[in-house]
């Protein structure tokens, strides 16, 4: 069981930054990665159509013999994290947006959100909101858009800047200088989100070495971990693998081959 693969999900190709920091820490570990394009993003979805299409995933990960799932979605951790664990017997690992290291580190005592819709608006963010900002100024913005312009590729074109524009802008003018990027496709923008912020000293926060970081602790408690070399990482989407597959290996910098699922 332990050569078995690590199943990893998002709304789309998101979570690919979750992928590479879990592929950095765990170099051994064999990854299977699904990527829900067809239904992106989770931000906008209804709660039981995000609720079918994570029992659908987490269904196929199984039929996949995973060890453990990762959850490299801000919107389903928020929502569906506590049904998947309850309802499935194996290590869930969730990611969540960095609240609680913005907090400590601001110096202007501002601190952004970038994230989606139904997170923004879920009861475990606003949480953690609760727990860890109290003793800061909370700015968070709903980045129509994003999501839909990395799932294209699109990191860097004039629509992604003038977007990242619009919404960074707003923040800049109340001083904030920690931004949490609380969507794993925004960690794709962050390049992008330096440029438009220009000599603004903007730090950038995720989470994706914090979950890998988590997911190798949990391995070693279920002593879990893959002692034998890598073999493989199997990519999979709900949309059409012809039109994934440059988007994948763009973000990912080298060739991947992508199947449909």
């Amino acid at each position: 069981m332990t050569n078995n693969p690590i199943g990893v999900f998002d709304s789309g190709v998101g979570g690919l930054s979750v992928y590479q920091a879990i592929r950095k820490h765990l170099p051994n570990e064999n990854i299977v990665y699904f990527a829900d394009s067809a239904y992106a993003p989770y931000g906008k979805l209804p709660k039981e159509s995000l609720h079918k299409r994570c029992q659908y995933i987490a269904e196929f990960f199984l039929k996949h013999n995973a060890k453990a799932m990762v959850i490299a979605c801000n919107t389903a951790t928020a929502l569906m994290a506590d049904w998947l664990r309850a309802e499935y017997d194996l290590p869930i690992i969730a990611i969540e947006p960095a609240i609680k290291p913005a907090a400590a580190l601001t110096r202007t005592g501002h601190i952004g959100v970038f994230a989606t819709e139904n997170t923004l608006d879920s009861t475990r963010y606003q949480r953690l909101v609760a727990q860890f900002a109290r003793d800061v100024s909370i700015h968070q913005a709903a980045c129509h858009g994003f999501v839909e312009q990395v799932e294209a590729g699109e990191l860097d074109s004039p629509k992604t800047m003038q977007l990242i524009n619009d919404y960074l802008q707003p923040f800049l003018n109340y001083k904030v200088d920690t931004l949490v990027l609380g969507c794993t496709h925004y960690p794709f923008l962050a390049k992008s989100i330096k440029k438009a912020a220009g000599a603004s000293p903007l730090k950038l926060l995720d989470t994706a070495d914090a979950v890998s970081l988590q997911l190798t602790r949990v391995l070693a408690t279920n002593d879990l971990f893959n002692n034998e070399p890598h073999q493989q990482d199997r990519f999979y989407t709900s949309s059409d693998a012809t039109i994934a597959q440059p988007v994948f290996t763009k973000l990912l910098g080298h060739k991947i081959k992508v199947l449909e699922g």
